[in-house]
Parts: structure tokens; sequence; C-alpha cells
């Protein structure tokens, strides 16, 4: 298997597709604001990857011990012996290399804040070891994302921008919050917190929901910062129909169907709204 492959997997690339649609939205938005190149584009599809490549590899470098005790995790990249320890760091710390440089090339200020992005992308890793809102501090790390790419484009922030990074980070995180029901029983084993660990999966599936109705009410508030169509409203619909479908396959007791909630109607959202907000 190739090298290429195997890296690909370690950071699970094909994830990129949950928070780069909205920053590309993004982007779309600020265009009717200022004169948005494709190199620019560019430059932002490249920050984003290389950003979540680095945080995904520091991942799994400072959590390959609970990766190795974990059954559903063993066989990963690393406890696997498939990418040695030294490699992962070269790898790690030469994504954030070239985020950095990336960044650079978009202006001043995306510069003085690459360092920032990066610690709090990294910093996620860490925080399931003090405190179960980890999954809030993946949102976050992931929901900066619109935020970031309107000050690149921009030179500020906007309230447009802080809709989209609220939307993003309290869906991120309610995801998450699904996905890690699976590991709750293990996660008290080692001392790992957890939403689903401290309040059991029924109590973590309601926390779940809770954000996502967050998610849906700033997706429909955007047209109150900036003048959106009719098509709009159609793509805030069918995302909240998905979310909707996505709880209802999950239950307490029956996680069975996990990975398609987590993968693919996850990335049938975020599509769906680059989609919505191109058109509008």
């Amino acid at each position: 298997m190739s090298a290429l492959v195997v890296y690909s997997r370690m950071i699970k690339l094909s994830h990129s597709i949950f928070a780069l649609p909205f920053a590309l939205a993004a982007a779309v938005l600020a265009s009717r604001q200022v004169t948005v190149t494709p190199t620019q584009v560019g430059l932002i599809v490249l920050c984003m990857v290389t950003a979540r490549s680095s945080a995904m590899g520091f991942n799994r470098l400072v959590d390959r011990r609970y990766d190795a005790a974990n059954p559903r995790t063993a066989n990963r990249e690393i406890p696997a012996g498939e990418i040695g320890v030294g490699a992962a760091w070269a790898f790690t710390l030469g994504s954030a290399a070239l985020f950095v440089g990336f960044s650079a090339l978009l202006g001043h200020a995306t510069l003085l804040l690459s360092p920032v992005a990066i610690a709090v992308v990294w910093g996620y890793s860490l925080t399931k070891r003090f405190t179960a809102l980890c999954h809030v501090v993946l949102g976050v790390a992931l929901g900066i994302a619109p935020t970031a790419v309107w000050i690149a484009l921009t030179g500020t922030a906007s309230v447009i921008s802080l809709l989209l990074s609220v939307a993003v980070a309290t869906w991120v995180a309610g995801f998450d919050i699904l996905y890690s029901c699976q590991d709750a029983e293990f996660d008290r084993s080692v001392g790992l917190r957890s939403i689903p660990a401290v309040l059991g999966n029924r109590g973590a599936l309601i926390v779940s929901a809770l954000l996502h109705v967050v998610t849906v009410g700033c997706l429909a508030a955007l047209p109150t910062a900036v003048a959106l169509t009719w098509p709009y409203g159609v793509g805030v619909a069918a995302i909240t129909a998905v979310l909707v479908y996505e709880h209802w396959i999950v239950r307490p007791n029956d996680l069975s169907r996990i990975d398609k909630a987590f993968f693919d109607l996850n990335g049938y959202i975020s599509l769906a709204f680059l989609l919505a907000v191109v058109l509008a």
C-alpha cells in the first residue's frame, strides 16, 4: 500500500468534506463585498486541508496509547505499526508549517492568526483528558473556519461569518457526541471524559439534538444578515430533514447505523449547504 494512501487514511482525508464547504460558502458570501480570486479560493482549500491534516496527525500521536487499548481503534495506523511515531511527527509538523505558509500568502492578518488556529485545532486532542466538553472544543476548532475565511478575504469578522461559525461549531459538536457513544464504556474505563461517558447514551443524544437545534437556528437566521433567495430556504429545510433523520436512526441501545449518520449524512449536509448558498 502506498504511503500516500496510508497517511490519507490516518488523517481521514475524506472527512475534509465536513467543514470545507462551509468555508467555501463564506468565500461565496464574502464575494458580495470584495473581489475573491481563484488563487484565494485555492489557498483557502490548502489552508483547510493542511490545518486539518496537522490536527489529525497530532490527535493520532497523543491518543496512540488509548487507540491501541480500544478494540474499535486498535487497527489505526500508528498502533498497528504502519506509521512510525517519528514519521507521524514529521507529517504533523510539516502540515502545520505548510498551513502557516499558505496563511501568509492569504494576508498579514491570517499569518498572525495562524498559530492561534494551530493551538485550537491541536488543543482539542488533549481536552478529553479533563473535560466532557471536548466535543464543543472540536466544534470550535472546525467552526472557526468560516470566520477565518471572512477575515482573510475582508480583513474583519461579521455577523454573517459568526452565524456560520456557530452553526458549524454546534453541528460538529452534535455529531461528534453521536459518534462518541460508541466509546462511552471504554472512555469511562480509562478515565477519559465525554458527554456519553458522563450522561450515558440517552442523555448524550438529547444534548446532541439540542446542539443541532442551535445549528438550524443559526442557518435559518442567516438571511437576516445577508440577502438570500428561495434556494437557500429549500437547502435549510433539507438540512433540517437530514438532521432529524440522523437522530432518528441512532438510538441509545442501537448504534449499528452510527457510521451512516456520521459519514454519509453529515457529508450531505455540508454539500447541501454550499449548493444552497451558491444557488441563492
